[in-house]
């Protein structure tokens, strides 16, 4: 009996559900130290948590006027104004910020934890779903302001915003993924940071957030599909501006494709964590 429960945990740590297991078994867990991480983030500043609505809106202000004020640019769509602009814009941003935040945090996430590898005991693997969790937090606040700003300049959004979730799913899974392998290579190879750093604002720049697909020109938008980020913003696009929904087939694909990620990274990780106390 304890031989086939041992060989049924080995196997819910390492098959493909592994990620969403993990999640589920430790969510407890993952939401008190997400919690405890928000808390420490605005703890001791004078405007506290109100720093997580001033971050976005200053970001927005700045993003739109160098882009839409002194470059002038714009998205295409008829009788655009700045406002409009802004919030295609705005919307990019949240959901990027979402990968972009693990990904910076990914390569020094183990080693701001390093009392916890020595811990035989706790599941190291349930750091880059606490990453994953903050980063939502914060794109859950740009989203009630996004929301906001569309009703003071546009009126109510279109009703698939309520769809929104389908394009979160596929985004949590990659960053999920990714953050698990970073967070294990940035352990062993320290050099990591500066080049994921470096990465992340090249893909920021390579993704439809300050322009659509469709300014590029035809025989370079292939390559701009290989960028997960792509087809994840224009669906965001799809539902919250032109109440258009995203094909369904499309969504499974970069869902299945998602959970791949997830998986691999998730398995690289249990791979490589035997090796992380003997480094830090």
């Amino acid at each position: 009996m304890f031989k086939s429960q041992s060989t049924a945990s080995k196997a819910a740590a390492s098959g493909p559900l592994a990620p969403f297991h993990t999640a589920w078994h430790h969510r407890s867990l993952i939401l008190r130290l997400a919690r405890r991480e928000i808390d420490a983030r605005y703890r001791g500043s004078v405007l506290g948590i109100v720093w997580a609505v001033l971050t976005p809106i200053l970001m927005l202000a700045v993003y739109t006027f160098v882009f839409s004020v002194v470059f002038r640019a714009r998205w295409g769509t008829a009788g655009e104004s700045n406002s409009e602009f802004a919030l295609l814009l705005f919307s990019g941003l949240i959901l990027f910020n979402v990968l972009g935040e693990c990904l910076n945090r990914a390569p020094g996430l183990l080693l701001e934890n390093v009392s916890y590898i020595k811990k035989v005991v706790f599941p190291l693997e349930i750091l880059p779903v606490v990453a994953l969790v903050g980063a939502l937090f914060n794109a859950g606040i740009g989203f009630v302001i996004l929301m906001v700003f569309h009703l003071l300049t546009a009126g109510l959004p279109p009703v698939t915003t309520l769809l929104l979730p389908m394009v979160l799913v596929p985004l949590c899974l990659t960053t999920l993924g990714l953050t698990c392998f970073f967070a294990s290579v940035g352990v062993f190879l320290r050099d990591v940071r500066q080049v994921v750093g470096v990465g992340v604002t090249v893909l920021m720049f390579l993704s439809p957030i300050f322009y659509p697909i469709s300014a590029i020109p035809e025989d370079i938008r292939p390559i701009l599909h290989l960028n997960p980020m792509t087809a994840i913003l224009e669906q965001s696009k799809e539902l919250l501006f032109w109440g258009h929904v995203p094909s369904l087939s499309h969504w499974l694909l970069a869902t299945l494709g998602s959970w791949g990620v997830a998986w691999l990274g998730h398995l690289w990780f249990m791979k490589t964590r035997r090796g992380f106390a003997d480094v830090v």
